[in-house]
């Protein structure tokens, strides 16, 4: 395997993804850093490489690789250990569901380019925004609450796809102050994601740039 290189934004919530699912699967890999703020993502020599402009990019095996779940799907061919989706049609399927409302319904209209519109194209006020953010993040989590177990991870034992597209939406309803208390079981298996070492060696706060 090539060396792998992660075009990163740290508090990116797609990169996190990425960024946990590379730590749980041991593979060693070098940042860029690759700021949204800064208009890196939108340079020509990146935009040739990724025609959408967007982050994460993963630089692997001859290929640029963009998209969050496309690439955790790359990354589960290559290496099968641990698992992001089970082998079993059904299961894979409700995994695949259960990650979808965050990383399809959830994340798309409450990314940093859509809120950028709605301040600087649309006019609207900051505390217009933060309302329409946890607005979009309670209704997609009340549907994951309703789909999350008892007990234990998303993926049971050991997490899977949708506790990896989990984490990164609950540090940003943290970070927009969202009333978390109607969905406690993702509380529960936030934590519990959060006691392992991939997870929190993928914290933005420890990835970000000095």
């Amino acid at each position: 395997m090539t060396d792998i290189i992660l075009y990163d934004y740290w508090r990116s919530s797609a990169s996190y993804r990425v960024r946990i699912v590379l730590n749980l699967k041991g593979l060693a890999y070098k940042a860029v850093s690759t700021s949204l703020l800064d208009g890196d993502n939108k340079a020509a020599d990146y935009v040739a490489r990724n025609p959408q402009g967007f982050v994460p990019m993963l630089s692997m095996d001859g290929h640029d690789l963009t998209q969050s779940l496309a690439i955790i799907d790359y990354l589960d061919a290559k290496v099968d250990n641990p698992p992001m989706v089970s082998s079993d049609p059904v299961e894979r399927s409700t995994t695949l569901a259960q990650a979808l409302v965050i990383a399809a319904d959830v994340h798309p209209v409450n990314n940093l380019r859509i809120l950028k519109y709605l301040k600087d194209e649309l006019g609207q006020e900051q505390s217009a925004i933060d309302h329409w953010y946890r607005h979009w993040i309670s209704e997609g989590f009340a549907a994951l609450e309703a789909m999350a177990p008892k007990v234990g991870f998303f993926g049971g034992e050991q997490p899977n796809l949708a506790d990896v597209c989990l984490v990164p939406q609950m540090y940003n309803a943290r970070r927009f102050e969202t009333d978390l208390s109607l969905f406690p079981k993702l509380v529960l298996i936030d934590a519990a994601c959060n006691e392992l070492e991939a997870f929190q060696k993928a914290t933005p706060e420890l990835v970000k740039p000095e």
